[in-house]
Protein backbone atom coordinates (compact mmCIF):
# COMPACT_ATOMS: atom_id res chain seq x y z
CA UNK A 1 0.00 0.00 0.00
CA UNK A 2 1.16 3.07 -0.79
CA UNK A 3 0.55 5.39 2.30
CA UNK A 4 -1.58 8.99 1.71
CA UNK A 5 -2.09 9.56 5.71
CA UNK A 6 1.06 7.80 7.62
CA UNK A 7 4.37 7.50 7.16
CA UNK A 8 6.62 4.29 7.58
CA UNK A 9 10.09 4.36 8.84
CA UNK A 10 12.62 1.31 9.49
CA UNK A 11 15.69 1.97 10.75
CA UNK A 12 18.10 0.32 13.07
CA UNK A 13 15.20 -2.61 13.94
CA UNK A 14 12.89 0.41 14.88
CA UNK A 15 9.77 1.13 12.61
CA UNK A 16 8.33 4.01 13.24
CA UNK A 17 4.39 4.93 12.41
CA UNK A 18 4.30 8.93 11.48
CA UNK A 19 0.71 10.55 11.70
CA UNK A 20 0.73 12.48 8.77
CA UNK A 21 -1.88 15.05 8.78
CA UNK A 22 -0.27 17.87 10.10
CA UNK A 23 -2.52 21.12 9.08
CA UNK A 24 -5.12 18.91 10.55
CA UNK A 25 -3.17 17.89 13.99
CA UNK A 26 -3.47 14.52 12.45
CA UNK A 27 -7.19 13.95 12.67
CA UNK A 28 -8.49 10.22 12.22
CA UNK A 29 -10.41 9.49 8.98
CA UNK A 30 -11.27 6.21 7.04
CA UNK A 31 -8.00 6.47 5.08
CA UNK A 32 -5.81 6.70 8.30
CA UNK A 33 -7.79 3.81 9.46
CA UNK A 34 -6.97 1.53 6.84
CA UNK A 35 -3.27 2.54 6.42
CA UNK A 36 -2.92 2.06 10.46
CA UNK A 37 -4.14 -1.22 9.94
CA UNK A 38 -2.09 -2.33 6.94
CA UNK A 39 1.47 -0.62 8.74
CA UNK A 40 0.57 -3.18 11.60
CA UNK A 41 0.21 -6.26 8.69
CA UNK A 42 3.51 -5.08 7.64
CA UNK A 43 5.67 -4.79 11.03
CA UNK A 44 4.25 -8.28 11.83
CA UNK A 45 5.51 -9.80 8.50
CA UNK A 46 9.16 -8.10 8.92
CA UNK A 47 11.91 -9.82 10.87
CA UNK A 48 13.88 -6.79 10.44
CA UNK A 49 11.04 -4.58 12.61
CA UNK A 50 11.49 -5.39 16.44
CA UNK A 51 9.47 -2.28 17.71
CA UNK A 52 7.28 -0.08 16.42
CA UNK A 53 7.15 3.68 17.05
CA UNK A 54 3.95 6.20 16.89
CA UNK A 55 3.54 9.23 17.02
CA UNK A 56 2.35 12.53 15.14
CA UNK A 57 3.90 15.18 12.86
CA UNK A 58 4.09 18.92 13.69
CA UNK A 59 2.55 19.88 16.68
CA UNK A 60 -0.39 17.39 17.30
CA UNK A 61 -0.13 13.62 17.94
CA UNK A 62 -3.53 13.10 16.65
CA UNK A 63 -6.59 15.65 17.37
CA UNK A 64 -9.55 12.64 17.22
CA UNK A 65 -12.16 12.10 14.42
CA UNK A 66 -11.90 14.20 11.93
CA UNK A 67 -15.27 16.29 12.25
CA UNK A 68 -14.91 18.35 9.06
CA UNK A 69 -17.93 16.54 7.21
CA UNK A 70 -20.32 18.58 10.43
CA UNK A 71 -22.94 17.66 12.27
CA UNK A 72 -23.26 13.95 10.72
CA UNK A 73 -19.88 12.94 11.38
CA UNK A 74 -20.80 10.24 13.80
CA UNK A 75 -23.89 8.99 11.58
CA UNK A 76 -23.72 5.91 10.04
CA UNK A 77 -26.99 4.64 9.14
CA UNK A 78 -26.76 5.80 5.41
CA UNK A 79 -23.90 3.11 5.10
CA UNK A 80 -24.28 0.20 7.30
CA UNK A 81 -26.74 -1.75 9.71
CA UNK A 82 -26.78 -1.57 13.63
CA UNK A 83 -25.38 -5.42 13.26
CA UNK A 84 -22.93 -4.26 10.81
CA UNK A 85 -21.50 -1.24 11.75
CA UNK A 86 -17.78 -1.63 12.60
CA UNK A 87 -15.93 1.02 14.91
CA UNK A 88 -12.47 2.16 12.74
CA UNK A 89 -11.09 3.27 15.84
CA UNK A 90 -11.42 -0.55 17.27
CA UNK A 91 -10.33 -2.29 14.12
CA UNK A 92 -7.20 0.02 14.89
CA UNK A 93 -7.13 -0.79 18.53
CA UNK A 94 -7.73 -4.53 17.86
CA UNK A 95 -4.92 -4.79 15.47
CA UNK A 96 -2.32 -3.10 17.56
CA UNK A 97 -3.56 -5.30 20.43
CA UNK A 98 -2.83 -8.44 18.45
CA UNK A 99 0.55 -7.12 17.46
CA UNK A 100 4.19 -9.80 17.73
CA UNK A 101 6.20 -6.28 17.66
CA UNK A 102 6.25 -3.89 21.26
CA UNK A 103 4.57 -0.37 20.64
CA UNK A 104 5.39 2.39 22.04
CA UNK A 105 3.29 5.86 21.38
CA UNK A 106 5.33 9.22 21.24
CA UNK A 107 2.75 11.60 22.39
CA UNK A 108 3.86 14.67 20.91
CA UNK A 109 0.79 17.08 21.19
CA UNK A 110 -2.56 17.10 21.42
CA UNK A 111 -4.14 13.51 21.69
CA UNK A 112 -7.97 13.52 21.88
CA UNK A 113 -11.06 11.20 21.72
CA UNK A 114 -9.83 8.35 18.96
CA UNK A 115 -6.05 10.20 19.24
CA UNK A 116 -5.21 9.05 23.07
CA UNK A 117 -7.40 5.34 22.84
CA UNK A 118 -6.07 4.44 20.06
CA UNK A 119 -2.65 4.57 22.17
CA UNK A 120 -3.93 2.49 25.09
CA UNK A 121 -3.01 -1.11 23.52
CA UNK A 122 0.44 -0.04 22.82
CA UNK A 123 2.95 -1.75 25.75
CA UNK A 124 4.31 1.86 26.54
CA UNK A 125 3.39 5.90 26.71
CA UNK A 126 5.69 8.26 26.58
CA UNK A 127 4.56 12.28 26.29
CA UNK A 128 5.91 15.52 25.71
CA UNK A 129 5.52 17.97 28.30
CA UNK A 130 3.36 19.52 26.15
CA UNK A 131 0.84 16.98 25.19
CA UNK A 132 -3.11 17.43 26.22
CA UNK A 133 -5.18 14.46 26.58
CA UNK A 134 -9.17 14.16 26.37
CA UNK A 135 -11.63 11.47 26.97
CA UNK A 136 -14.33 14.03 25.40
CA UNK A 137 -16.67 11.64 24.10
CA UNK A 138 -19.50 12.61 25.98
CA UNK A 139 -19.11 16.12 25.25
CA UNK A 140 -19.45 15.53 21.91
CA UNK A 141 -22.67 13.28 22.41
CA UNK A 142 -20.89 9.53 21.64
CA UNK A 143 -19.77 7.28 24.05
CA UNK A 144 -16.05 5.87 24.14
CA UNK A 145 -14.81 3.92 21.63
CA UNK A 146 -11.75 1.72 20.31
CA UNK A 147 -12.30 -0.56 22.72
CA UNK A 148 -11.13 2.02 25.52
CA UNK A 149 -14.19 0.47 27.50
CA UNK A 150 -12.17 -2.94 28.23
CA UNK A 151 -8.38 -1.32 27.93
CA UNK A 152 -8.80 2.31 30.27
CA UNK A 153 -9.69 0.66 33.26
CA UNK A 154 -6.86 -1.92 32.90
CA UNK A 155 -4.65 1.19 32.43
CA UNK A 156 -5.30 3.73 34.98
CA UNK A 157 -8.28 2.08 36.80
CA UNK A 158 -11.56 2.20 36.96
CA UNK A 159 -12.22 5.14 39.44
CA UNK A 160 -9.60 7.28 37.13
CA UNK A 161 -10.87 6.05 33.73
CA UNK A 162 -14.87 7.32 35.13
CA UNK A 163 -14.04 10.55 35.93
CA UNK A 164 -11.97 10.95 32.41
CA UNK A 165 -14.43 9.87 30.91
CA UNK A 166 -17.75 10.88 32.42
CA UNK A 167 -16.45 14.67 32.61
CA UNK A 168 -14.88 14.67 29.12
CA UNK A 169 -12.23 17.19 30.56
CA UNK A 170 -9.01 17.74 28.61
CA UNK A 171 -5.85 17.27 30.99
CA UNK A 172 -2.05 17.70 30.75
CA UNK A 173 0.82 15.14 30.63
CA UNK A 174 1.37 15.88 34.19
CA UNK A 175 -2.23 14.21 35.57
CA UNK A 176 -1.73 11.52 32.61
CA UNK A 177 1.76 10.51 34.53
CA UNK A 178 0.42 10.67 38.07
CA UNK A 179 -2.60 7.86 37.08
CA UNK A 180 0.19 6.16 35.16
CA UNK A 181 -1.64 6.52 31.73
CA UNK A 182 1.92 7.70 30.67
CA UNK A 183 5.21 6.20 32.01
CA UNK A 184 6.94 9.42 31.74
CA UNK A 185 6.97 12.67 30.35
CA UNK A 186 9.62 14.39 28.44
CA UNK A 187 10.91 17.89 27.15
CA UNK A 188 9.64 17.96 23.46
CA UNK A 189 12.91 18.20 21.88
CA UNK A 190 13.56 14.96 23.69
CA UNK A 191 10.67 12.97 22.87
CA UNK A 192 11.29 10.88 20.01
CA UNK A 193 15.19 10.21 21.28
CA UNK A 194 13.60 9.24 24.31
CA UNK A 195 11.13 6.72 22.45
CA UNK A 196 14.01 5.79 20.54
CA UNK A 197 16.46 5.09 23.14
CA UNK A 198 13.79 2.79 24.85
CA UNK A 199 13.35 1.24 21.53
CA UNK A 200 17.12 0.47 21.18
CA UNK A 201 17.02 -1.58 24.22
CA UNK A 202 14.39 -3.84 23.46
CA UNK A 203 15.68 -3.80 19.93
CA UNK A 204 19.57 -4.30 20.35
CA UNK A 205 19.66 -6.20 24.04
CA UNK A 206 16.34 -8.86 23.17
CA UNK A 207 15.41 -12.17 21.57
CA UNK A 208 12.40 -11.24 19.43
CA UNK A 209 10.77 -14.18 20.14
CA UNK A 210 10.99 -13.71 23.89
CA UNK A 211 9.26 -10.25 23.62
CA UNK A 212 6.90 -11.50 20.97
CA UNK A 213 5.80 -14.04 23.44
CA UNK A 214 6.23 -12.46 26.68
CA UNK A 215 3.78 -9.46 25.25
CA UNK A 216 1.19 -12.25 24.60
CA UNK A 217 1.48 -13.47 28.09
CA UNK A 218 1.06 -10.32 29.71
CA UNK A 219 -1.93 -8.95 27.45
CA UNK A 220 -3.68 -12.08 27.48
CA UNK A 221 -3.51 -12.83 31.34
CA UNK A 222 -5.13 -9.61 31.50
CA UNK A 223 -8.65 -11.74 31.57
CA UNK A 224 -7.40 -14.88 33.37
CA UNK A 225 -9.92 -15.36 36.15
CA UNK A 226 -6.99 -17.87 38.18
CA UNK A 227 -2.95 -17.58 38.25
CA UNK A 228 -3.26 -21.28 37.36
CA UNK A 229 -4.07 -20.02 33.64
CA UNK A 230 -0.98 -18.08 34.16
CA UNK A 231 1.00 -21.27 35.40
CA UNK A 232 -0.29 -23.11 32.92
CA UNK A 233 0.31 -21.30 29.74
CA UNK A 234 4.05 -20.10 31.49
CA UNK A 235 5.17 -23.49 31.66
CA UNK A 236 4.58 -24.53 27.83
CA UNK A 237 6.72 -20.99 26.82
CA UNK A 238 9.52 -21.79 29.49
CA UNK A 239 9.61 -25.65 28.20
CA UNK A 240 9.82 -24.23 24.09
CA UNK A 241 12.02 -21.19 24.60
CA UNK A 242 14.58 -23.41 27.06
CA UNK A 243 15.77 -25.65 24.27
CA UNK A 244 15.51 -23.11 21.96
CA UNK A 245 19.01 -21.61 20.07
CA UNK A 246 17.96 -18.31 21.59
CA UNK A 247 18.05 -19.41 25.30
CA UNK A 248 21.59 -21.11 24.32
CA UNK A 249 22.92 -18.12 22.66
CA UNK A 250 21.90 -15.96 25.28
CA UNK A 251 23.06 -17.70 28.65
CA UNK A 252 26.38 -18.66 26.58
CA UNK A 253 27.11 -14.15 25.19
CA UNK A 254 26.13 -13.72 28.98
CA UNK A 255 28.70 -16.12 30.32
CA UNK A 256 31.21 -14.90 27.72
CA UNK A 257 30.31 -11.35 28.36
CA UNK A 258 29.56 -10.61 24.88
CA UNK A 259 26.01 -8.70 23.33
CA UNK A 260 23.80 -11.58 22.19
CA UNK A 261 23.25 -12.51 19.16
CA UNK A 262 19.81 -13.86 18.86
CA UNK A 263 18.67 -15.91 15.93
CA UNK A 264 14.98 -16.46 16.35
CA UNK A 265 12.12 -15.18 14.02
CA UNK A 266 8.49 -14.50 14.89
CA UNK A 267 7.29 -14.50 11.31
CA UNK A 268 8.41 -18.66 11.46
CA UNK A 269 9.50 -20.13 14.48
CA UNK A 270 6.26 -19.02 16.78
CA UNK A 271 5.23 -22.50 18.64
CA UNK A 272 2.92 -24.92 17.67
CA UNK A 273 0.55 -23.90 21.01
CA UNK A 274 0.59 -20.30 19.43
CA UNK A 275 -2.10 -18.70 19.64
CA UNK A 276 -3.38 -20.43 22.66
CA UNK A 277 -6.03 -18.04 23.22
CA UNK A 278 -9.27 -18.43 21.28
CA UNK A 279 -9.48 -15.83 18.26
CA UNK A 280 -12.56 -13.78 18.63
CA UNK A 281 -14.86 -12.89 15.62
CA UNK A 282 -17.37 -10.06 15.34
CA UNK A 283 -21.02 -11.27 15.33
Amino acid sequence: MTYQEIQYTVSDGILTITLNRPDKLNAFTPVMCREMIDAFDQSDRDDAVRVVIVTGAGRGFCAGADLSSGADTFDNTQRESLDDHRDGGGLVTLRIFESKKPVIAAINGPAVGVGITMTLPMDIRIASSTARIGFVFARRGIVPEACSSYFLPRVVGISQAAEWVYTGQVFDADEALRARLVSRVVAPDELLSTARALAREIAENTSAMSVTLSRALLWRMLGANHPMEAHQIDSKCVYFMGRSPDAIEGVTSFLQKRPPTFSMKPSTDLPTFYPWWQERRFK
